[in-house]
This record gives C-alpha cells, structure tokens and sequence, in this order.
C-alpha cells in the first residue's frame, strides 16, 4: 500500500473505504500535491501560441474512406455517458431521454454501432451505470466479448481554507465529484478495458460525449487516423462568437498542441482567450486513440497521465451558494493532446458537433429541421443545409426543464423548416400542426398561459 504525506492522508482513507483503486488515489495525490504548492493550472497566454491552419477533413482525399472501412474491424466507440442532465430537470442518465421518433440518445448510439459493426462501450458514473445497461439489453447483438461498459471514478471535494477533505452531513454524497473526463485514461485501465480491447485485437477508439448527435464514426477521419498511425488525434471545428467562452486549441512554444480551457486561463488573458479571431479552433470532444500508443505511455508512467490540472471554486453544495467553499480537481479528456508526442487535430465541420445541452437544442432536433437517417444518423435536411442561421430561444422561466417542455408541446413540434428564427418569451401552449415561418416571435405578459390553436401558421412578432 502506498505511502502518502500526513496532509493526503485523510484522503487517502476515505478514498480507499470507498473502494476507489490505488492507482486511481496515487494519480489524484499527484494533482493534490501541486494544489498544495500553490498550482493553479493555469496556462497563460505568453506560454502560448495560436493555432493557424490545420488539416481539413472536407478537403481529404476519397481513398481515404477505403482504408478507413478496412480498419474499422479494428476499430471501438466509447461514448462519455456519466451525466444525469440535472440542468434539464432529468434524475437518470441523460442518454435515456428521448430524442426523436421516441428513440433516445443511447438507442440512436446503439443503432449506430450496430449499423457500423464496431463495439460499443460506455464510460458510465455511478448513478448512470445500471439505469443504461438495462436500457442496452434491448440491443443483445451488443453484448459480446468486450465489456459494453466500465465506471469513472469519484473524488474527494477538497476545503479551500485549510485543503482538507469537505464533510457535509446534510447529503455525504455531495462530499464527492467526478474528476473530469480526463478520468477516461485512467478508468480504462483500472476497469482491465484497455487490455482486453487490446487482447480482442483492437487498435483504435473514437470517443464521444453521448450527447454529441454529430459525434458518428466517420471512415474518412478513421483512415487518415489509421493512415499516419497518430498516437493522438482531435476534432476541432471553427470557433464563433458563441463559443468564446469554451475551450481552445493552441501550441507550447515547442510547437506541441494543448487544450486551454476558460478555467485555465489567467484574468488578464481573457481577452485574448475570447478571441475568436486569435485563437480559431475548439474541442468538439471527439477524438481518436490509438490503444497500442496509450498503453505505452500510459506503462512508462505507472498507470498515469498526468494531464494538466483544472482547479475549479465552487461550494460543496451547488445550489447553496453560503454552503462550504471547496475545490473541485478535475482533467479534460482532449488536453491529453499535450501529452502524446506527435499529437495531430483535424478541422471538421460543425456538423459533427451537435450536442444538446439545454432544452432550446432538444426542442430543434425534435423538429422537422432535422430527420433521423436510414443509418440513424440526425442530420439537417437537405431543405434546410444551406440555411447557416437558425436561432431557437426559449424562456427558461417556463422551458428550462423537459417535463416543463412537454407539458407546452403536448401535439408535438411546430414545424420550423421555413423558420430561421424562433423565440417565445413568456407561458404557451402549441397545438398540433403548428407552423412558423420566418423570423418568429412570441411574447406573452398577460400572467396567464397562451394557447396557440392548432394549425395556427405563425410568421413575425405577437404580443399578449
């Protein structure tokens, strides 16, 4: 049993009641021990440069979708599906809402695994974990000889004042986080996924976030991966005004690639980060392994990647904002891309990163903006590809969660497909057959909920 510092100690005990595994308690000491010393995380921008131009997937060469189907046997799907969806008022996993034509996420995910004939694997969190495995024994085609699932560990939520370990009697389990999905490195091994991927004879992984509806194996990106035998390739698509505020790609002086995230960029570099002009590229969170390449880097450092640290303030309890101030250690998975030497990012387009993270983005895809293909796949119709802007705004006051969502469009979706923008400000109730055209806007301040008849065709601004 290893030997930590009197100050990691109480973490070390309770992390081991919890049965969490040595290796896993060794890697969290590490991040621990340069919290201590006073680490932030942070990169600034003087350690940085901007990323200027990269490979595009739209410009590769068709041959390349001939070497990717051939590496496809060897070739899993790991989708990240630890999250609850608490922001949308969900208490299972996310990936279990449904989506469209009354498939959810995870029965569109499964569908496509099986479509394409690779493994399907779950990185689950404790309470996403047997909630999703029944819902997958509806696909038996799946269950083979790879596990379909393994677990992210947790951690000890850490005291700002003196760095130890919060207690919180009102709820214990509000003691824990997860540590990020940079947790994925680690989780493979400890869970003996890696190895047995790699005894089945498996040499690639694309990763996904289960809420990515753009996140489906492509051929093209898969050969070129397979092709140039990168240790480590990401998906990143152009940066807009919208997404400013997420994470970016970028290069060390030395040239290697790195992910900065918003929590890792110091104050006074926060113009420069929300440039958009500056700095071009984000994570789509999709990214290809090579598995021989992880287990090598992964045994030359004792089971560790040591990713760079996010050090996150929150309070132990997220929505008691008086509760007890805490650090929150987390790693992202794609800033593994300073860690793999030869680490190459790919410029795909913004196609291939649709999540939906509010009930705005669920209500779109549930629209006929978007249809459900033959190889399940949710795309844009082909009425709709050309037309760039479309904005969905919906009051969060009355929309923010799903049961409040359903409960306002019982008769389903009104028909957006000749709608470039739609707003609703305020308390309605659609109809059946509803149909907006153009720029729409609703606003109700009359203190009482608007029915909107069915088959009401909608185009330009109301009031009520």
């Amino acid at each position: 049993m290893t030997l930590f510092t009197p100050q990691f100690d109480p973490f070390a005990r309770r992390m081991r009641d919890a049965d969490l595994p040595e290796i896993f308690i060794e890697t969290f000491a590490f991040y621990y021990d340069q919290l201590v010393k006073g680490d932030t995380g942070m990169i600034p921008e003087a350690a940085i440069k901007p990323v200027l131009s990269l490979p595009d997937v739209e410009s590769f060469p068709q041959q390349l979708a001939e070497v990717g189907e051939k590496a496809l046997r060897k070739t899993a799907v790991i989708k990240l599906n630890g999250g609850l969806g608490t922001s949308m008022g969900l208490e299972k996993a996310k990936s279990l809402l449904p989506v469209r034509e009354g498939l959810s996420f995870l029965d569109i995910i499964a569908r496509q695994a099986q479509h394409v004939g690779v493994p399907l694997l779950l990185m689950n969190s404790f309470v996403t974990e047997a909630d999703s495995l029944a819902h997958l024994q509806a696909y038996p085609e799946l269950w083979g000889e790879l596990p379909l699932s393994f677990v992210q560990h947790k951690v000890p939520k850490i005291r700002q004042d003196d760095l130890s370990p919060v207690s919180w009697s009102a709820d214990p389990e509000l003691e824990w986080c997860p540590p990020g999905h940079g947790d994925i490195y680690t989780a493979l091994i400890t869970s003996g996924t890696l190895p047995a991927l790699l005894e089945a004879g498996y040499e690639y992984a694309f990763v996904s976030n289960a809420d990515n509806l753009g996140a489906v194996v492509d051929v093209t990106i898969l050969g070129y991966f397979a092709d140039n035998q990168f240790p480590f390739m990401m998906e990143v698509a152009d940066r807009t005004e919208m997404d400013k505020k997420g994470g970016h790609l970028a290069q060390r002086l030395d040239g290697q690639l790195v992910l900065r995230e918003s929590a890792q960029c110091p104050a006074e570099d926060m113009a420069k980060f929300q440039d958009v002009t500056r700095h071009r590229y984000f994570n789509t969170n999709n990214l290809w392994l090579n598995l021989k390449a992880l287990q090598a880097i992964m045994a030359a450092n004792e089971h560790k990647l040591i990713l760079p640290m996010i050090r996150n303030a929150k309070t132990v309890d997220p929505r008691d904002s008086s509760s007890t101030p805490v650090f929150q250690l987390e790693t992202a998975m794609g800033s593994a891309i300073a860690v793999f030497k030869g680490a190459q990012a790919v410029r795909v387009p913004r196609t291939r990163f649709a999540p939906v993270k509010k009930t705005d983005d669920l209500l779109a895809v549930r629209s006929d903006v978007y249809v459900l293909t033959e190889d399940h796949r949710i795309v844009r119709r082909e009425a709709r590809a050309h037309k760039h802007r479309f904005l969905l705004e919906l009051d969060a006051r009355y929309y923010k969660f799903v049961s409040q969502l359903d409960e306002r469009f019982p008769e389903g979706v009104p028909s957006l497909l000749d709608c470039t923008s739609f707003a609703v400000v305020g308390d309605f109730k659609f109809g059946q057959n509803v149909v907006a055209r153009g720029d729409v806007r609703l606003v109700n301040q009359s203190g009482q909920q608007v029915e909107i008849p069915a088959g009401t065709e909608l185009s330009g601004s109301y009031q009520y």
